[in-house]
């Protein structure tokens, strides 16, 4: 896959990308007009809107956790009708 290097728990390098999910708050009713939006950002593999304590959950891959927090993770805060975030990291 990617060139980015991730160290996991046990602390071996191995050439992949980094992966994250992405909870998405949204204002009341905003969710299906944001689902379109959130899909075409660069990094975003998935996006299904879910019943819970956050509306969209969001899949997305990037280089290194840097490109996920400063790449996908502020798009998607940017994006009006979006009240909170909440990004999870994967360590496998």
């Amino acid at each position: 896959m990617g060139r980015g290097k991730v160290f996991g728990v046990s602390g071996r390098s191995s050439a992949t990308m980094v992966r994250a999910f992405i909870m998405v708050k949204t204002a009341a009713g905003k969710s299906e007009q944001l689902l379109d939006s959130i899909r075409g950002i660069d990094g975003v593999e998935e996006a299904h809107i879910v019943a819970g304590q956050y509306d969209i959950i969001v899949e997305a891959t990037g280089e290194e956790v840097y490109d996920l927090m400063h790449g996908v993770a502020t798009k998607l805060r940017d994006l009006d009708g979006v009240a909170d975030t909440k990004t999870y990291i994967c360590l496998d």
